[in-house]
């Protein structure tokens, strides 16, 4: 019988909850056994053939409890009949890089991103990295972890472990601008990695390289301690990165996630950067490789990015917001980038998965390419008013929505995740929060007195503002 917390741990992405409890070892197993069995129908569903094709890639966050669950969710696949190639502790899309690398059936990572310590989880991709989430996989795999009882089954599956940090390292820094590699451009980068895998990964990856002067911040993950929380999008996360790119006069920042899958950057000045608005900067060079390419974003981004994609003659692609939405559309449209507000940026040559460590040498690459600083590349998207995210809670956020769009009779109205309006002078997105009984405003216009009139009476319609 499976544990009755375990459907409490399966979330719409992946498995994440705290431990000990809800989240457990015997969980860890059960979710080990109930991957191995999706990834081997797969295999059969998909006549997969890579030359890795009854092998699982396996790693894991710094964590406290990572060890313990990553030996339990181990010994489940093992148990399967799958086997395993542990490749220790990495990063979220080290994982990712090595699924590919090995022609792997698919991986797990253990990790709860950037949630606070006492929780954990588990990532699970397929074949290619191709993401396992809910209506795609996930609710396959947990029906397998609640059908089996752990007692019945003995490992029948191998175990190795590999080190690919070289060939991983090799990758990233083929995408690198050569002018950093050789020390002709030199950068100079202050770095938090917020006790998280990137301060595993930076000095992996980066170690070594003549134009990179990196200034490191709380790069110790040995302790399954965070300083602050391993969230870059809470703006007071930023603080140190920040100070740190004034103290030492740094070309940028970056502050990572704790799975370094994402990351916030920073000008020169310590103006934080929306996401949003570096993808709109990094268009130019993506599209000047990839001539009249789609570039894919989530849908509550600035106008800004489309602008952006058209002057350069690429073609605009809206995605739902999440990454299971935001691969799929890269894979569509074969995109070489992408990106979401929430820092996720998304890359043709890691297999369209989100990568930190490669949005990193993006930026790098954009500024030794164009010689200025940071804040001069983005300023001329900062041409529009954006209210930001702001959060309502509301009784039936369906009828609520359906009355929005009522209001609104002569704007163009979509429904591609949520509803987006698009009142010509100005535009928004409100979309039903997955969680809880609340709707997400964004709101933008070509100046700050029309989007705060519009915040206003837009949100009077939405409920009672809900300050995070």
């Amino acid at each position: 019988m499976a544990p009755p917390m375990l459907s409490s741990c399966y979330k719409a992405y992946d498995v994440r909850a705290v431990y000990p409890q809800p989240l457990s070892e015997d969980v860890a197993w059960r979710t080990g056994w109930g991957t191995a069995a999706f990834l081997s129908q797969r295999v059969r569903e998909t006549g997969f053939d890579g030359p890795m094709a009854r092998h699982v890639v396996v790693g894991r966050d710094m964590r406290l409890s990572s060890p313990s669950l990553v030996a339990a969710l181990k010994e489940g696949i093992r148990a399967f009949g799958l086997s395993v190639i542990d490749v220790g502790l990495v990063d979220t899309p080290f994982v990712y890089f090595a699924i590919n690398h090995l022609g792997a059936c698919g991986g797990v990572q253990v990790t709860a991103s950037h949630n606070p310590a006492q929780y954990n989880g588990f990532k699970v991709s397929q074949a290619y990295a191709k993401p396992v989430g809910s209506g795609i996989g996930l609710e396959r795999v947990k029906a397998f972890a609640e059908q089996v009882n752990p007692t019945d089954h003995d490992p029948k599956g191998m175990e190795s472990s590999r080190d690919l940090w070289a060939a991983y390292r090799d990758h990233l820094l083929r995408r690198l601008d050569p002018t950093i590699l050789d020390g002709t451009t030199t950068l100079r980068v202050a770095i938090d990695a917020s006790n998280g895998m990137a301060g595993t990964a930076v000095p992996k990856v980066f170690a070594g390289v003549a134009g990179l002067n990196l200034l490191p911040i709380h790069f110790d993950n040995s302790t399954g301690v965070f300083v602050h929380d391993p969230n870059p999008l809470v703006e007071a996360n930023l603080a140190e990165v920040r100070a740190a790119v004034v103290r030492e006069k740094a070309h940028f920042g970056v502050c990572f996630d704790g799975d370094a899958d994402r990351c916030m950057v920073v000008d020169e000045n310590a103006a934080v950067v929306g996401c949003d608005l570096l993808l709109a900067a990094l268009v130019a060079d993506a599209l000047a490789q990839n001539p009249g390419a789609a570039i894919v974003y989530d849908l509550r981004s600035s106008r800004a990015v489309r602008v952006a994609i058209e002057s350069a003659g690429g073609i605009p692609v809206e995605s739902r917001v999440g990454h299971v939405f935001m691969k799929a559309r890269m894979a569509e449209t074969a995109a070489p980038i992408g990106g979401e507000l929430s820092g996720h940026f998304y890359f043709a040559d890691m297999w369209n998965t989100d990568s930190g460590m490669r949005a990193f040498i993006a930026v790098a690459s954009m500024l030794a390419r164009r010689r200025v600083p940071l804040s001069t590349i983005i300023a001329p998207f900062r041409q529009f008013a954006q209210s930001g995210e702001i959060n309502f809670k509301t009784e039936d956020t369906a009828k609520t929505i359906d009355a929005l769009v009522q209001a609104h009779p002569n704007a163009t109205i979509t429904r591609l995740d949520g509803v987006s309006i698009d009142a010509g002078d100005w535009w928004c997105n409100v979309r039903a929060s997955n969680t809880e009984p609340l709707l997400r405003l964004n709101l933008e216009s070509a100046s700050v007195e029309l989007t705060a009139s519009k915040v206003a009476s837009i949100g009077a319609m939405l409920g009672t503002r809900v300050e995070h």
